[in-house]
């Protein structure tokens, strides 16, 4: 399948143009971060707050534009994991320690790693404080602390995946569980979930149930699995070309796609899902399976919910054209806290993927481009 893609551009995309303008130092090429410390400091002209891919790929941007030693980066994680390659994990075409790599291993050499977790956001004095009682300020923000996964809100979990038949391949410590309910399925419901909430990765859900339905033909299952889609969504997919193709597929593999049907409890004891009918509250469905796959509902990072930087819903409040915060120029986002600026007929081509704990990771790649003396950089959020 052709890989989506989505563009965002527009008379206001000057995203990044001011951090752009800070400096010309030009870097050779990338050299790893060995881990070697430096003098700790209390102020950098860029502060990335978040070591996924798209934290790290913004700190190595600007390191090029303001030099290495003006650009920092707050993680706690020692280790990076580009979560994309979860889903063939889950399939089973992939090793999970394929997945990670130490921290270190990723930070651009030279730029300053702060292993701390960000504990509160004081926009109107450009600081961040860190669970380690640090203060760090900022001439310039950027904001990659991912999207946070709330298993806990079905009946069930997390505590059901102790048992077998369940996985998600949306954690570290689950994602292997999808594989091996895949290896020991027997005959029955193989069901696969989609929340009542933004998500990173919309397509990952379906990914999944294609890649299952394959291994269950190529092992010779295939009559023995009823395959169902229950999604909380009113449609496959929220652009209709990609949804006309999928709907085809979908005829094509013989799988069942039920609308409106959001996963409220598992009773894994009893392999049992319930649903609830989202088009009649209160209404629900218990369904038995063989096989289940779980995508969490998701919501933004607890540090950003309550911060000046959030909207109501607690959401990063930026403008969806350039990412760059509405009512703080020296704000700018990448990836999942800034779900809130997508419209619900954009939500499924231009979620991003990302690494559970740390930030962005990958995703289809909508992309902003700035163009300046002509020069054109490409911002991946």
């Amino acid at each position: 399948m052709v890989p989506l893609v989505a563009v965002v551009s527009g008379p206001r995309a000057q995203l990044f143009a001011c951090l752009l303008r800070l400096g010309t130092q030009q870097a050779g090429p990338l050299q790893l971060h060995t881990g070697a410390s430096h003098a700790a400091r209390n102020h950098y002209e860029v502060l990335v707050l978040g070591g996924g891919s798209g934290g790290i790929t913004m700190a190595a941007r600007m390191k090029r534009k303001v030099g290495a030693e003006n650009v920092a980066v707050v993680e706690p994680s020692e280790r990076h994991f580009y979560q994309p390659i979860w889903t063939l994990v889950g399939a089973g075409a992939k090793q999970l320690s394929s997945s990670g790599r130490p921290m270190a291993s990723v930070i651009p050499s030279g730029v300053e790693w702060i292993k701390a977790r960000v504990t509160e956001l004081n926009p109107d004095k450009n600081c961040i404080h860190t669970d380690n009682d640090e203060q760090i300020s900022y001439r310039y923000l950027i904001i990659a602390l991912g999207i946070q996964l709330h298993y806990e809100k079905i009946k069930g979990l997390p505590e059901g995946f102790a048992h077998p038949k369940i996985g998600s391949n949306y954690s570290v410590k689950t994602v292997e569980k999808t594989w091996k309910a895949l290896q020991d399925f027997k005959e029955g419901n193989a069901i696969f979930t989609f929340p009542n909430t933004p998500v990173k990765c919309a397509g990952a859900p379906q990914k999944i149930m294609y890649l299952s339905e394959a291994y269950f033909r190529k092992t010779g299952k295939r009559s023995k699995a009823n395959i169902i889609f229950n999604t909380s969504l009113g449609a496959i997919f929220g652009v209709k070309k990609y949804a006309d193709a999928l709907q085809e597929i979908i005829r094509e593999r013989n799988l069942t796609v039920n609308y409106k049907q959001n996963l409220i409890e598992v009773r894994a004891d009893k392999q049992e899902a319930v649903f609830e009918n989202l088009d009649k509250p209160g209404e629900t469905q218990v369904i038995s399976y063989e096989m289940l796959h779980v995508t969490p509902p998701m919501g933004p990072p607890d540090v950003l919910k309550t911060s000046p930087v959030a909207d109501a819903a607690g959401w990063v409040d930026v403008d969806k054209e350039t990412l760059q915060h509405k009512s703080r120029d020296r704000f700018h986002h990448v990836g999942q806290a800034g779900l809130k600026v997508l419209a619900s007929s954009d939500l499924h081509t231009l979620v991003p993927q990302t690494a559970e704990i740390t930030g962005v990771s990958h995703h289809a790649r909508p992309q902003t481009a700035v163009s300046l003396k002509g020069q054109s950089f490409y911002f991946f959020f």
